[in-house]
């Protein structure tokens, strides 16, 4: 059986990857079975499943959040240079398949074991209602966003900005980046002293906060989150 999971595998990633070019990664499977990279390409580099039933837990169903998932898991894991992955997640996240390959590739990936790292901790929500609807957007905003300020503070910045910030070079700290960007953000949108800026989905206030204080806007922000809501309020005052 163990042999059978295996060849399944590595007729699975055959079938996926084969025709990826120029595949310069390598796999390993749980057994220490390697799939190495393709002729003439360096491996820069690994991707290793942990166990028969990794490639089940990183494609069924086959969308990102269940790759995502199955990396915080570790039911799959990447030795070598993170940043050559990020091709190969693109392709695999923007992939479609055909019923036909629905099919082939489902009836493999149900043949590997259910079995994997538990999924521990909080699950994803699970939302009611129209989608898009405030309704269904509110349980899912005060599912993930409700946790607690004080969770968020531990690692963002000090303006609890959560979203991607931007470095001028890899010592600067957390803070200086993200003034960085919504610096940027409003120099992008020509702000001017007396115009009025909508945020949709403001989170903490940091970019309306500062997008009056430097460029003299009337800012408005709106969040469906209560604590965002009563935080940025507060820091306003």
């Amino acid at each position: 059986m163990p042999e059978r999971h295996v060849q399944t595998s590595l007729s699975f990633l055959h079938d996926l990857l084969g025709h990826y070019h120029p595949r310069n990664f390598a796999v390993r499977l749980w057994d220490g079975t390697v799939w190495d990279a393709e002729s003439g390409q360096p491996a820069y580099f690994t991707l290793v499943l942990k166990h028969p039933g990794a490639l089940r837990k990183m494609f069924l169903p086959p969308n990102g959040l269940t790759l995502g998932e199955a990396y915080l898991y570790e039911d799959f894991d990447i030795e070598g240079e993170l940043e050559a992955v990020f091709g190969l997640a693109d392709s695999l996240i923007d992939m479609h398949w055909s019923e036909t390959e629905q099919l082939r590739y489902g009836q493999a990936l149900l043949s590997l074991p259910e079995g994997g790292n538990p999924r521990t901790g909080h699950q994803g929500v699970q939302v009611s209602g129209q989608l898009h609807s405030q309704e269904r957007d509110q349980q899912a905003v005060t599912y993930h966003y409700n946790v607690s300020n004080d969770f968020y503070a531990l690692w963002l910045d000090r303006r609890m900005v959560y979203t991607c910030a931007y470095f001028a070079t890899p010592d600067e700290d957390l803070d200086t980046a993200q003034e960085r960007k919504l610096d940027y953000i409003c120099r992008k949108l020509r702000l001017r002293q007396g115009e009025r800026f909508l945020d949709i989905g403001c989170g903490w206030g940091g970019l309306v906060m500062h997008a009056a204080q430097h460029y003299g806007v009337e800012a408005l922000g709106v969040t469906l989150s209560q604590p965002q809501a009563e935080f940025a309020s507060e820091r306003i005052q």
